[in-house]
Order: structure tokens, then sequence, then C-alpha cells
């Protein structure tokens, strides 16, 4: 099956390769590998243009954090 998710609101659009791709990148800038992602919750706040994330929660290569989309 393939899944499409696209986010519209206030005039703004993002979809959720774009918002995974992101936090992969934020991610791999920390310093870690990509292939140690197990786990990424992603929290979309559209009103506010936010994502808050957690990758790997309650690990040693935990990370959080936000950004705009």
């Amino acid at each position: 099956m393939k899944e499409t998710f696209v986010l519209q609101f206030g005039g703004k659009e993002t979809n959720g390769k774009d918002l995974k791709d992101t936090v992969k990148n934020i991610y791999a800038g920390e310093g870690h590998k990509v292939s140690d992602m197990k786990k990424a919750d992603l929290y979309v706040q559209p009103e506010i243009s936010k994502v808050y994330y957690v990758v790997n929660e309650g690990t040693e290569t935990e990370s959080k954090g936000e950004f705009d989309f």
C-alpha cells in the first residue's frame, strides 16, 4: 500500500515524507546514525507551524526538539 499524507493549513502545505526527512536530518546532524533510529514520534501543531519530535524515547540515543514547517 502506498500512502500519502498532506497537511494544508493557513496557506501552508507539508507532507509526511518531508517531516520525517527533516527529523532524520536533524538526528544525523546531532552525530547519530540514521540507521540507529528505531522509533520517531512527531506531533504537528499546524496552527503555529511547529513540529515537535521525540526519537528513540528512553534510550541512550534519545533526541527531542522542534522545528517550523
